[in-house]
């Protein structure tokens, strides 16, 4: 018989703590300035002892000078008993292990909460809301082809079918779906539907839902009158023309190069997208969050990296204000609120702080290892990793992760995200190169080669190897299938064909 007894013991472990002060402080390194912006504004919302500083720091206290006669400000201070804190109690295990820690350092040139303009407006001064902008509304795609479906038919359920297909259409005008799948999901009949295709196939712009390109081209043809068996046979085999095989295509049309050769301008007239002159939506191009400048030579040479003002918001706690309300807090639960709210402020306000110094030392570190770059070009792209800048700079290699993610620098040669700058190596020893500089001298060989005599991937490889870029031939295929460049058969091809 077992007997059943109860022990005490006692056992010492190690247990991660992630509180909510840690999680907003990695949640604030991976955020960019904008995103960043839309964030302060909600905790501005919340906690009312937050303000905006709608002053202007000094940019000598938001940059860091790089090469030349400057210090890149990797000797910095030691970090903060509250980055210290965060580091120690760090895992991966906690969270998902989708959040690293918080690591930074200080830097005495690096007071930055950062500045971000006037912040909100109580005037009506706004451009999205003034007159001129009220007085007219840009017509959409959808609007344009309603007004004609009302027009085209009277009855109110093909209105109710044609309204379903319209927004079926893709970003091209096209409608992909086949008929008898549009019919069986609206419940109606397969031969309405191709009425109603038919008619609407006919509205403005000309080319709008077709099922594909072929289709879209054939519907503008046949309204200008250029639609014959050759054009026909042409858009059978539009690959042929994709894949500039003129010859093969002379054939299969059975025309002579030149008459193919009006047939193939007379197709480049037409519109591809027949809803594309319908977007009036204006791509929102990357913002940068960090500015890179070349300094003069009277200032020591090098590059100077600053953070981008125009973008990223500073607040303080408004001490005023603290005060006085602090005064008429006379019970527990008022004074409790009021030392929660001052407490989290002046936690935003340092996490901001970090956030910015970690920013600046990761992006002049990634400068200083890329200066061949910035000097001469893409093809002196060294390789770098995320451990080589975290080891200069004893930072979690986790955390330049996080930095280098999603954040884009304004430099001379052009708009990076941060991550660009990271690519494998290729070779052993010092015989290195970055797989994106070998990228950019394969294209370089390929845009300089004779037309009537391409390289061959072979030969491509031959040409690197000769210049100290030990790479294979299917090394090589990769890298120029991942730049879209055909095969040496196709320029050939097309060489040729621009040239007649």
């Amino acid at each position: 018989m077992n007997d059943i007894s109860q022990n005490l013991n006692l056992k010492q472990s190690q247990n991660l703590v992630m509180t909510p002060q840690m999680q907003q402080a990695v949640k604030l390194l991976q955020l960019n300035n904008v995103e960043l912006t839309e964030y302060i504004e909600e905790e501005l919302e919340k906690n009312p002892l937050l303000e905006k500083d709608d002053g202007r720091q000094s940019a000598e206290q938001d940059a860091v000078d790089i090469g030349g006669d400057h210090d890149s400000g990797k000797d910095s201070d030691a970090p903060d008993n509250t980055q210290g804190d965060m580091d120690g109690n760090w895992d991966d295990s906690d969270a998902g292990g989708d959040a690293e820690p918080y690591d930074t350092s200080d830097d005495e040139s690096l007071t930055i909460g950062a500045n971000v303009g006037a912040g909100g407006s109580t005037s009506f001064a706004d451009g999205d809301y003034s007159f001129e902008n009220t007085m007219s509304k840009e017509e959409t795609l959808r609007d344009h082809l309603i007004d004609q479906l009302h027009l085209a038919f009277s009855d109110p359920r093909d209105h109710m079918i044609g309204t379903l297909l319209i927004d079926r259409l893709d970003e091209s005008g096209y409608l992909r779906e086949d008929a008898n799948e549009l019919a069986e999901k609206l419940s109606c009949d397969v031969d309405r539907i191709h009425k109603l295709l038919d008619e609407m196939k006919r509205f403005d712009p000309t080319g709008i839902f077709a099922s594909g390109l072929s289709e879209s081209l054939a519907l503008q043809l046949e309204e200008n009158g250029n639609l014959d068996a050759p054009m026909q046979a042409l858009l059978d085999n539009i690959e042929l023309l994709a894949a500039h095989d003129h010859d093969k295509l002379a054939k299969i049309c059975d025309v002579n190069m030149t008459y193919l050769q009006d047939m193939i301008e007379e197709i480049r007239r037409l519109n591809p997208k027949p809803a594309a002159e319908f977007d009036h939506f204006v791509m929102q191009t990357a913002i940068p969050d960090v500015l890179m400048k070349r300094l003069p030579k009277n200032l020591g040479g090098g590059w100077r990296v600053e953070l981008n003002h125009e973008t990223l918001p500073k607040v303080l706690v408004n001490q005023d204000y603290v005060t006085q309300i602090s005064t008429h807090a006379k019970d527990k639960k008022d004074k409790d609120y009021l030392n929660q709210q001052l407490q989290s402020a002046n936690w935003l306000v340092k996490m901001l702080d970090q956030r910015a110094k970690t920013i600046l030392k990761v992006a002049g570190e990634i400068i200083e290892q890329q200066d061949a770059f910035f000097l001469f070009g893409i093809e002196f792209l060294r390789p770098l990793t995320l451990k080589d800048i975290a080891d200069e700079i004893d930072m979690h290699e986790s955390t330049v992760s996080r930095v280098t993610t999603g954040k884009f620098i304004e430099t001379p040669r052009g708009l990076f995200e941060l991550k660009y700058f990271f690519s494998s190596a290729l070779g052993d020893g010092d015989n290195t190169h970055s797989s994106e500089s070998v990228k950019a001298r394969i294209k370089a060989l390929v845009d300089a080669e004779d037309p009537k005599k391409t390289l061959s991937d072979d030969k491509i490889a031959e040409a690197l190897t000769d210049e100290g870029i030990d790479i294979a031939r299917r090394t090589v295929a990769k890298y120029r299938e991942a730049m879209n460049i055909p095969s040496s058969v196709q320029r050939r091809r097309i060489k040729k064909n621009q040239q007649s």
